[in-house]
């Protein structure tokens, strides 16, 4: 069955076309909800919230641009919504550090370990951080969905990288050590 004809289906509430559009987006979604998410089991609470508010608002989609990014998009607003009423993304300065240059050596770093890293940033740093190195988007674009000042998404940011900058340089340095 085509996608098009599946969100059809999924618009008006067939449980079957629901599950394949599930299953062919579970892995995908998922691994957002990962990188926005403090441990697993938070991630999971999302990837559930994001799928609920995904078939609630499936009718919504226009068929123009990717159904695919349309979901991501879905999964990552719902998220952040989230963590928005839980006011996690207050900050007390607006203060920018400078720049923090993290110098990775990929032979002792390995993805699992710094993406366990970024969930141990504070939630407010967090979002920060994915959104703009992983997803690619810009303080300005952060401070709207975020509702928060561009000067405290840089901030964000910086502080974000400093903290992984100190466990990274630790972790290597106990490596060498051994």
């Amino acid at each position: 069955m085509g996608l098009e004809k599946l969100i059809k289906k999924c618009a008006k509430n067939d449980r079957k076309a629901q599950k394949e559009i599930y299953q062919l987006f579970a892995g995908k979604l998922f691994s957002i909800c990962l990188k926005y998410s403090k441990n697993k089991q938070e991630a999971q609470d999302n990837f559930q919230d994001g799928f609920v508010v995904i078939f609630d608002k499936i009718e919504q989609f226009n068929f123009k641009g990717s159904f695919e990014g349309w979901i991501k998009r879905v999964m990552v607003n719902t998220i952040l919504l989230k963590y928005r009423k839980k006011t996690v993304l207050s900050i007390v300065t607006e203060e920018i550090p400078d720049e923090v240059i993290v110098d990775i050596d990929d032979d002792e770093i390995s993805l699992d370990y710094l993406l366990n890293l970024i969930q141990e940033l504070p939630e407010r740093y967090r979002m920060v951080f994915n959104l703009y190195v992983l997803d690619g988007c810009s303080h300005k674009e952060i401070s709207k969905m975020l509702k928060i000042a561009e000067g405290t998404s840089k901030s964000n940011l910086a502080r974000a990288r400093g903290i992984l900058k100190q466990k990274i340089e630790k972790h290597q340095e106990s490596q060498q050590s051994v």
